[in-house]
């Protein structure tokens, strides 16, 4: 019986949840190489982040510990499953949280692209995060979304049941219609 962890894709996956949502920087390591790569396209000027980041420190940084300092009640999700074998996927994501200072309520989407290591210890070299839609929302709506969002399946939701389930809400409309874009096509 051997005592390595199994990295596989979906367990990265969930852990690098476990560290950016649950604001745990310590798993970050688990996740990324020590050299690896994070580059962010923001499409919305509503977030922002530093475009590339290098190394698993300034990675920890960017997503698990500055991300905590300004968001709370984090739920992300992944729209699409990995295979067990694969060296690199491609997915749409979703979230929702909310800002500390105000209380404001931020619903977004985008896509992931994770490139990881071909040998032991398996962990991501590349990450690439594009943020499509951030939408902003009063805190009044913080019960509204919050009810919403967990009660969907953690980590990974369909699109239709994100869909399905979402709040009655015109700014929200943005999100679902990229979240659902890919159903409409099938």
């Amino acid at each position: 019986m051997s005592n390595q962890p199994s990295y596989s894709p979906e367990r990265l996956l969930r852990t690098y949840f476990h560290a950016k949502d649950e604001n745990r920087p310590h798993l970050m390591s688990q996740v990324f190489s020590e050299s690896a790569t994070l580059e962010m396209v923001v499409k919305t000027g509503t977030i922002s982040f530093p475009p590339v980041s290098h190394g698993v420190a300034a990675i920890t940084e960017v997503l698990s510990r500055g991300f905590a300092q300004t968001y709370e009640n984090i739920y992300s999700f992944y729209l699409q499953h990995p295979s067990a074998s694969a060296s690199s996927f491609s997915c749409d994501w979703m979230v929702g949280m909310s800002e500390k200072a105000d209380g404001a309520v931020r619903v977004g989407c985008g896509r992931y692209d994770w490139s990881f290591q071909q040998q032991a210890p398996f962990l991501v070299e590349r990450l690439l995060i594009t943020i499509e839609v951030m939408q902003v929302l009063p805190p009044r709506d913080l019960e509204c979304i919050m009810g919403w969002l967990t009660a969907l399946p953690y980590p990974w939701c369909s699109a239709s049941a994100a869909i399905g389930s979402a709040p009655s809400l015109r700014v929200l409309e943005p999100v679902l219609q990229y979240v659902g874009r890919r159903t409409q096509d099938a």
